[in-house]
């Protein structure tokens, strides 16, 4: 297996914990879009006590990937994705909280 394949595999496993139905093509086309950032392990995952890291979230990826406004809508999604994950969960992979925000906002086609 390669190492993309084990991400894949442990994503799966974090959202069967919190009860997440996956579309697994467009989990390996979220996790293939954020590059070799998925290798490192800081980067690999969202710190949801961090408000510079959830700006970060909104802008970079909220705003100029999924080609969203700016506004109050986009902090509760995301705020909405942390209470998912929960706040004793300490792995908030990117790849799936980006899955779960492009679910959220309807954007799957950004990565058709």
């Amino acid at each position: 297996m390669s190492k993309l394949d084990d991400l894949i595999s442990t994503y799966q496993e974090e959202a069967s914990k919190i009860g997440l139905n996956l579309d697994n093509d467009l989990l390996m086309k979220v996790t293939k879009g954020l590059g070799p950032s998925i290798y490192n392990a800081d980067a690999a995952k969202v710190s949801c006590s961090d408000q510079s890291e959830l700006d970060r979230v909104k802008t970079s990826y909220l705003v100029n990937k999924l080609g969203l406004t700016d506004g109050p809508e986009l902090d509760a999604a995301i705020k909405e994705v942390c209470e998912k994950f929960g706040s004793s969960n300490r792995n908030k992979h990117r790849a799936l909280f980006y899955y779960m925000l492009a679910k959220k906002f309807g954007k799957e086609g950004i990565y058709q």
